[in-house]
């Protein structure tokens, strides 16, 4: 089973999710699942529509907002923000690490502005995530 990490009542992380890994999504009680990895970026890895499909089975929301380095800039952040927003409950979000989706939480946060940054790294940091280095870009996200 992946390794889920709580980051708040609304949105945990994980990495890759596995077929079987959905119905203890489920079970956990989420109401979504979001990917943020984009399907080939490794060999075998599951792509979004069998995911989809067996999230579809256990009646969760799947969302498929792949997210790369690229990427990874205002328009990520809010259509991470519009899932998480329209979930209507507890949302499992996951890439190759969970470290992608932490950081998106973290700007997400930023924006929305109900945290300070250094409750926003210190949550990703007690989750074993590491995003110190992105404090200038969490406090320019924020408007500070």
């Amino acid at each position: 089973m992946a390794d889920f990490r709580k980051l708040d009542d609304t949105v945990t992380v994980a990495p890759q999710i596995t077929i079987p890994d959905v119905a203890a999504i489920a079970a956990a009680g989420f109401r979504a699942i979001m990917n943020n990895r984009p399907d080939g970026e490794e060999p075998g890895q599951p792509d979004h529509e069998t995911i989809a499909a067996e999230a579809a089975r256990h009646g969760l929301a799947y969302h498929y907002v792949p997210v790369t380095n690229a990427t990874l800039g205002p328009d990520a952040v809010a259509a991470f923000g519009k899932v998480v927003d329209g979930a209507g409950g507890a949302v499992l979000a996951h890439c190759r690490s969970g470290t992608r989706c932490a950081i998106l939480w973290a700007f997400d946060q930023a924006k929305r502005g109900d945290r300070p940054v250094d409750e926003i790294i210190g949550t990703a940091h007690e989750a074993g995530y590491d995003i110190e280095n992105l404090r200038p870009a969490l406090v320019h996200f924020a408007g500070g």
